[in-house]
């Protein structure tokens, strides 16, 4: 079981307090949040965030509970939050009686007074739009009632209520209290208590909440919630009782069943059931690697559109999108033996490849899928090849024969002949990609007409994956069509071609490239067999160490396009030593590690760009114009740190002393997981600068993802 306690020491401040926040979700889009000490800081924070259409369409319709204890003549209240009142901030600190916070994949909190205490656990029901908060309630010497104040809500997650917005139809059967919203009559908001009785509040707004992330990016940071009843339960002195609550969303004529006193602990058992059965199928033993299951677990979720598994991309407003789950796939899915739910999302991007291009984005209003990407088909492989190489099983290989491996060929054939957003292979064998106000790599923010980090032509990481690519499907060509070639020695030679590559090296080329048979246009001409693979990856080879290789700098361009090459120095050019097959000697790619170590490595990530660069955006904050700025220019991203850590240990031939520095350069993602961001997540970006605070996606799959897989693969098995 993995554990993470906090104590009073640890929000000794109100601001300390909202700075760690929690995640939950429910395995179909669905989750809840707030902050360590109970006060929300952002509009997508809430303790039921449903998702009305897996996994999308998502709507806040609990935000959160409110507690008061009444001993005699005394009430204390234990809310937390912050408001705005006639233009100032006013703070309720009921974080003043809160001496425990736990989070374990649920959370716990546990207030106490001199006559009263209870805890209060939270947690959402697996594969349901149901949040279940137990209580265990505890008074003294004196009687006690307890009272409880839901606050509701019906908007999507990321827009924020006035009370205008939030208009609600309400009745109460059988101690569940039922709210239609005005917006939709089809469906209703059930909050269901074990025991208690409800009694109508002359206030029913909450009005002016203000959310101090939101107000730090420039809004107003302003919310209104409907709370239009109170629940009140009697605790006689001297005892302790449980008590269930459950608030779920669902057809408005469906009336469900009692909720029993011990039903909601029930529910927080069962998960901690699923999370134990994760750490059991994973088979580690080691606290960071199971620490990083778990976080892992957030973000595999059920689409009901394709009835199978997908990724999504980030907590809390990324949807699936194919270049976060391709990249994110090994140490979500593989790395956990997660065997079934990975073959599910390969198989739902194959259905959906066009024009021999992975759908990037399965958008929220269930429209067709977006195309906008060049890198997504290429990490594909990078998928394949390593859910083959965790699953030897002749099930898997078949799964690949006879269902992806015809999808690859259509990727190949597409990069090779040509095909949307100026993808295309040059006679050199690079692929060309991206023009005019298209951005198709990852670093892709474009506000308008103006391209914030524009990188067309042929971009370094690109060009990585297609040599990958292509020794992929080498490899996979001879096994599945049992083409009879032999590569060794950086040349390629085959009994039934023509084709032979020799002369090539990835040093020394200096203005010539000697490759004999080979032309990027005849390749095309013919079915590609394995042969035909690795003649064209030899030619990519040649072509990428004579223009990519910086000899002043010691690294790699980001960008070939022309003659002049991009002087912007990236951590993109990581993926030329880190992946499976790479072109580079081993002396160069000493070099590039070595120097992304010195110029880009923050601890938690890898900037963007190096600091000394003109267009240097060291703080990711403000309005989204600043942020935009700042999003590829200098801010540092937690995925590619995985790259980083795989190379700095091929490189260091994966010696003791190379452990022993790679468990140092993790101490900052370890520091990560327990302070300052998600417990127990990795977030999506960190500003460049120091103190490198995380920013953007509070937990990012492919963060966690490529940490656990470099981790994995790495570390671990030379510890």
């Amino acid at each position: 079981m993995i554990t993470y306690q906090y104590t009073q020491k640890d929000w000794t401040t109100f601001k300390e307090g909202i700075k760690r926040e929690w995640a939950v979700t429910n395995g179909i889009g669905g989750y809840a949040g707030s902050s360590m000490i109970g006060a929300h800081s952002r509009t997508h924070q809430g303790y039921l965030i449903a998702s009305l259409h897996a996994p999308i369409e998502r709507y806040l319709v609990f935000s959160k509970i409110n507690e008061t204890a009444t001993v005699g003549t005394s009430t204390v209240s234990f809310e937390t939050s912050q408001h705005c009142a006639s233009g100032k901030t006013v703070y309720t600190e009921g974080q003043k009686f809160l001496t425990s916070f736990i989070y374990d994949g649920s959370v716990h909190y546990t207030y106490e007074t001199d006559n009263f205490s209870f805890e209060k656990h939270i947690t959402l029901k697996r594969n349901a739009n149901v949040c279940a908060v137990a209580y265990e309630l505890t008074a003294g010497d004196s009687d006690c009632t307890f009272t409880l104040t839901p606050l509701f809500n019906y908007r999507e997650h990321s827009e924020s209520s006035t009370p205008d917005t939030l208009k609600f139809e309400t009745f109460t059967e059988d101690r569940t209290f039922y709210l239609v919203p005005e917006k939709n009559k089809d469906i209703a908001i059930r909050f269901q208590t074990s025991e208690g009785t409800f009694s109508e509040r002359e206030t029913v707004y909450d009005i002016d909440m203000q959310l101090q992330i939101e107000v730090d990016l420039e809004t107003d940071g302003l919310d209104c919630h409907y709370c239009p009843v109170d629940l009140s339960i009697a605790v006689p002195a001297n005892t302790t009782k449980k008590v269930s609550i459950l608030c779920s969303i669902g057809d408005v004529n469906e009336r469900p069943a009692p909720v029993s006193a011990t039903e909601a602990f029930s529910i927080l058992e069962e998960n901690a059931r699923c999370h134990a059965e994760l750490f059991e199928k994973a088979g580690y033993r080691d606290s960071f690697a199971n620490q990083l299951v778990l976080a892992s677990d957030q973000f595999l979720t059920y689409r009901e559109s394709t009835k199978m598994m997908t990724v999504l991309a980030g907590l809390p407003w990324f949807t699936d999108w194919g270049r976060d789950t391709m990249i994110a796939f090994t140490g979500l899915t593989l790395c956990t033996k997660r065997f079934k739910e990975a073959e599910e999302i390969l198989l739902t991007f194959a259905r959906y490849i066009r024009h021999g291009i992975v759908p990037n984005m399965f958008p929220d209003d269930n429209m067709p899928p977006l195309y906008n990407t060049v890198d997504a088909s290429l990490w594909y492989f990078y998928a394949v090849y390593q859910y083959l190489h965790y699953n030897p099983a002749a099930e898997a290989e078949a799964f690949v024969k006879e269902q992806i491996f015809p999808h690859l060929k259509e990727i190949i054939s597409a990069y090779e002949k040509g095909t949307d957003f100026s993808i295309y292979m040059e006679d050199d064998g690079l692929i060309h990609a991206g023009s005019g106000l298209d951005q198709i790599t990852w670093m892709d923010v474009r506000v308008g007409d103006w391209v914030a980090t524009p990188r067309h032509g042929k971009p370094v990481e690109i060009n990585a994956l297609w040599y990958n690519a292509l020794k992929v499907m080498e490899e996979l060509a001879r096994l599945y069509e049992g083409d009879d070639v032999l590569v060794t020695g950086g040349s390629a030679t085959s009994s039934s071609s023509e084709v032979s590559v020799t002369g090539v090296s990835a040093t020394g080329l200096g203005s010539h490239v000697s490759v004999t048979g080979v032309s990027a246009t005849g390749l095309g001409s013919h079915v590609m067999t394995s042969h035909n693979y690795a003649a064209l990856a030899e030619l990519v080879k040649a072509s990428f160490c004579q223009k990519f290789w910086w000899e002043e700098k010691g690294c790699l361009y980001d960008v070939v396009d022309g003659d002049e090459p991009d002087d912007h120095l990236r951590p993109n050019q990581i993926y030329a030593v880190s992946l499976p097959f790479t072109m580079l000697s081993k002396e160069q790619e000493a070099k590039i590690v070595a120097f992304i170590k010195e110029h880009l490595y923050i601890g938690c990530g890898l900037r963007s760009l190096t600091s000394d660069h003109s267009d240097y955006h060291g703080i990711y904050c403000g309005s989204l114009p600043k942020r935009d700025a700042a999003y590829h220019q200098g801010t540092a991203w937690g995925f590619l740190l995985g790259g980083f850590l795989s190379a700095y240990a091929k490189v260091h031939d994966h010696s003791p002393e190379c452990t022993k520095e790679l468990l140092s350069l993790l101490e900052p993602v370890r520091h990560h997981l327990t302070d300052n961001g998600c417990i127990g997540s990795i977030s999506e970006i960190f500003d460049g600068d120091a103190p490198h605070n995380p920013r953007g996606c509070y937990a990012q799959a492919w963060s966690v993802g490529e940490t656990l897989r470099a981790y994995m693969q790495d570390v671990l098995p030379y510890m």
